[in-house]
């Protein structure tokens, strides 16, 4: 598996399905997962800027994951979120068969994020719910990402500014790297 990070608005899921396509993976997109739920006490929740319980995400995560048994590789986006989902995505590794490859962080200013909001008009994405995502975002990466490099998992920065294809073009040079692609 294939890890994205970044904050709401950063292109991880422009990147992820674009680097999915192409090498013929799987995309899993958390947020668009529980978008396509049509749950309303989950789409709430999405509204308000709040994360998802921990044991509600892993059992999506989870049966996601089994769906794509089929798939050489899975790029996994906007999940997890917490350590205790990024504990129990290495520690249920044996039950689905898939180890992480590689975490990769997209990092782009808050300015450039604001503009690509108001360009993409989502239900969730208002002034008031950025600024709640941001600070959930900031407060939870920096554990997730120590916890990925304390299991020996390399954790990859790729400056997510610039045209669509640049950043691919950075993502694929650093999955070549480590034979991931």
């Amino acid at each position: 598996m294939i890890l994205f990070f970044g904050p709401t608005g950063s292109g991880k899921s422009m990147q992820g399905q674009i680097l999915a396509a192409r090498q013929g993976w799987r995309w899993l997109s958390a947020g668009q997962i529980l978008r396509d739920s049509k749950n309303p006490i989950l789409l709430q929740t999405m509204q308000s800027g709040e994360l998802i319980d921990s044991n509600t995400m892993n059992k999506i995560i989870s049966s996601a994951i089994s769906n794509s048994a089929e798939i050489e590789k899975i790029v996994l986006d906007g999940f997890p979120r917490k350590l205790d989902q990024a504990k129990w995505l290495i520690e249920s590794q044996p039950e689905h068969g898939r180890s992480v490859g590689m975490v990769i962080v997209l990092d782009v200013s808050e300015e450039e994020i604001e503009k690509r909001l108001r360009l993409r008009g989502r239900v969730d994405d208002n002034a008031s719910t950025l600024t709640e995502k941001m600070k959930i975002y900031y407060q939870e990466i920096d554990p997730l990402l120590n916890y990925f490099r304390e299991q020996n998992i390399r954790v990859v920065h790729i400056d997510g500014s610039g045209l669509v294809g640049q950043i691919h073009d950075r993502i694929m040079e650093e999955l070549v790297k480590c034979n991931l692609a």
